[in-house]
């Protein structure tokens, strides 16, 4: 059975003038590389006044600990929250009476399961003072007149309240630290009792930027409109927390939020939170249906009040955060008039530290620069969007999805063999079917690799050779009307480029990539904080096909409004399947397929019986985000005799990230 739990938790300048005086930045104060001083590999300084410079001492900086307070009671103590906030910002500007801005990295695993490739965790001197931050922020960014702030989320490490899973405790304890910074909250200088303590040294300008529940959370405070938050950096980040579980009804893990919140708790905080997790049993049915808890956790309704820039990098193979997370979230933002950049890797759920490291440092560093510096370096006016088409090979748009791309309908059609079908604009023929038997030991991976082989537990369709390169951008859905044998059924639709190709190996344990023994330093070290990082290369595999979008769904959930309903055998029933984003070209010469089947082994957890479905293919169809219109093909050819299976990646498997049971770290939401 798969684990959400597993999937989630261990799968993460300048001078600044005085208040009121225009900023000055340090440019031209150091000619210095913009890597730290002796840092392999970081990336040159262009010769201008462009960019903040490394023009402080990291190791002489200011470390600190102080205690925010919520003003929440999440674990009904009778004493408001109050949340662990760890800071380093450099000196100097603060001898000089000088303010700097934050990039802020809220998470709830800081000491449950740690952050990155390495699984850093923070670490502590006797005195309780921080010595280790996690990552490269605080190292590149502190020498360059920035404070990096990492956040304990309630109930997790050094705070006090319960995690309640991208709720209102998650949040705000978040938010509450953004209004501190800009003197609009209180903080202690102990997590009991203490005096209170003012961000004097903070000009209130905040980035928050982090990985999987880090990017949540930053998308959710972002929802809230607080104000002082300029940007974030949503790193595969979720909007939905419903659609993280499941996928219209379909249950995507065996667990629910519960299993989340008891993993990454503190352990003081499991005796007293005991209320809170009773909530989120029953507040997650595994029913599937839509209910408050959901509404509180979904952001994206929210995103015309988001007031930051927004920097999405996600992996277009992420099978932990689906990409799905990453299309609503950002149509939302563009029909709000958000600013916003994207990154689109080949990946699964991985940070672009650890696939395009110096461009992704040089880029972020140019964005922080913009938006938290006000260093106009021209980073808004650059395109748009990043993506990359084979391992380490990158194009640009100058908006996404690009102009031209329009939702084209695509329909099925039966061929000379049963469940061998055609792809196309036309229509099938009234009163054609095809039909298939759930089988939940398959996969996307098998169906693909018999997709001209008539199976019993899966319907192909295929465009004939394409006659130009087809390019999808965004996101798409697939409408079926299906007739089960039983009172329940799942659905499953995957799009597949049925073409040689060499991709990153995405369902592998380092899902794209491959992490070496040499190390590249990006920033100030210290004796307990080293700016020296394991180096990686991209995992490739030489395949036959490549899936590169899928959708799910329980077909009981047919009416749409978020309650599943035992269906009547021998009835038909439509349903749209929602797919994921992508941004994938079929290169000339190659096929595109649409695969519709029950269970995707790995990824969907199975109905409570074996249905066997028929298509009516007249009614079903997909609509896809096509650049250009309808593909051109050539005719599809008349597959009568069983093909050779083709080759791609392994079956995706369900990970098991927490630090117990696995060292990989590469496949969690961390």
């Amino acid at each position: 059975m798969l684990s959400a739990v597993t999937a989630l938790v261990a799968a993460a300048i300048s001078l600044l003038p005085p208040l009121g005086a225009p900023a000055a930045h340090a440019a031209s104060a150091a000619s210095a590389a913009s890597g730290a001083s002796g840092a392999s590999g970081a990336p040159s300084a262009p010769d201008s006044r462009s960019e903040s410079r490394p023009v402080y001492s990291y190791e002489n900086a200011i470390r600190e600990s102080v205690w925010v307070d919520t003003t929440i009671d999440g674990d009904a103590d009778g004493e408001t929250d109050r949340v662990a906030v760890d800071i380093v910002r450099p000196r100097e500007p603060a001898a000089q009476g000088r303010r700097v801005p934050v990039i802020m990295d809220a998470s709830p695993y800081y000491s449950c399961c740690g952050r990155g490739n390495e699984s850093q965790t923070k670490t502590y001197d006797a005195a309780g003072n921080p010595v280790l931050f996690p990552l490269f922020y605080d190292n590149y960014f502190v020498p360059r007149g920035y404070a990096t702030v990492l956040v304990d989320l309630a109930g997790t490490n050094r705070s006090d309240g319960c995690v309640d899973v991208g709720g209102r405790s998650d949040i705000l304890s978040a938010k509450a630290v953004v209004d501190w910074l800009n003197g609009r909250a209180t903080a202690y200088s102990t997590r009991s009792g203490g005096q209170p303590v003012k961000a004097s040294w903070s000009n209130g300008a905040t980035g928050m930027i982090g990985k999987s529940y880090d990017g949540t959370v930053a998308n959710g405070v972002a929802a809230t409109g607080v104000n002082g938050l300029k940007t974030i950096v949503p790193i595969g980040g979720i909007s939905s927390w419903y659609d993280y579980y499941f996928a219209k009804g379909a249950a995507l893990y065996d667990s629910g939020p519960d299993g989340l919140s008891d993993a990454v708790e503190s352990d003081d905080a499991h005796a007293r939170c005991a209320a809170v997790q009773k909530r989120l049993v029953e507040g997650a049915p595994r029913s599937g249906d839509w209910i408050g808890l959901w509404s509180e956790r979904d952001y994206v309704p929210a995103a015309d009040k988001v007031r930051a820039s927004v920097f999405a990098v996600h992996g277009a193979q992420d099978l932990n955060v689906r990409t799905k997370h990453l299309g609503q979230w950002w149509n939302a933002l563009a029909d709000a008039g958000v600013e916003r950049k994207i990154w689109l890797s080949q990946t699964g759920h991985v940070d672009p530290f650890d696939f395009r490291r110096g461009e992704w440092v040089r880029t972020l560093h140019r964005w922080f620069d913009h938006y938290l510096l006000g260093i106009d370096n021209g980073i808004e006016r650059e395109p748009m969007a990043d993506v990359e088409r084979a391992p380490d090979q990158w194009s640009t748009d100058r908006v996404w999805p690009p102009s031209g791309t329009r939702q084209t309908t695509l329909r099925p059609r039966g061929g000379a063999t049963a469940g061998v079908g055609v792809l196309g604009t036309e229509q099938a023929e009234p009163g054609a079917t095809e039909t298939f038997t759930d089988d939940p030991a398959l996969s996307e991976a098998d169906w693909s690799a018999a997709i001209d082989t008539s199976t019993p537990g899966k319907a192909g369709f295929t465009t004939g050779p394409l006659t130009k390169d087809l390019r999808l951008s965004g996101s798409g859905t697939v409408t079926v009307t299906a007739t089960p044998s039983t009172a329940s059924a799942h659905l499953s639709a995957v799009l597949v480029d049925l073409g040689p190709a060499t991709i990153r190996n995405y369902t592998a344990s380092g899902e794209g990539i491959t992490t070496l023994d040499r190390r590249s330093c990006w920033g100030s070290s210290t004796a307990g904080d080293s700016a020296c990082f394991k180096e990686t290369t991209a995992d490739r595999a030489d395949v036959d096909y490549t899936v590169f979008s899928r959708g799910w769904a329980d077909l009981g959930n047919f009416a749409d409004d978020g309650k599943g309903r035992p269906l009547t055998p021998g009835k038909a029933y439509t349903i749209t399947l929602d797919l994921a984003a992508t941004d994938h070209v079929v290169p000339a010469g190659h096929r595109l397929g649409l695969i519709i089947a029950g269970t995707d082994a790995g990824l969907l957890e199975p109905p409570s019986t074996t249905p066997r479905l028929t298509l009516d293919l007249p009614r079903t169809s997909a609509r896809l985000p096509l650049v250009g219109g309808a593909p051109k093909a050539a005719a599809a050819p008349s597959r009568t005799a069983a093909t050779p299976p083709l080759k791609g990646v392994r079956a995706p498997r369900h990970r098991t990230p927490l630090p117990s049971t696995s060292t990989s770290t590469h496949s969690t939401l961390d």
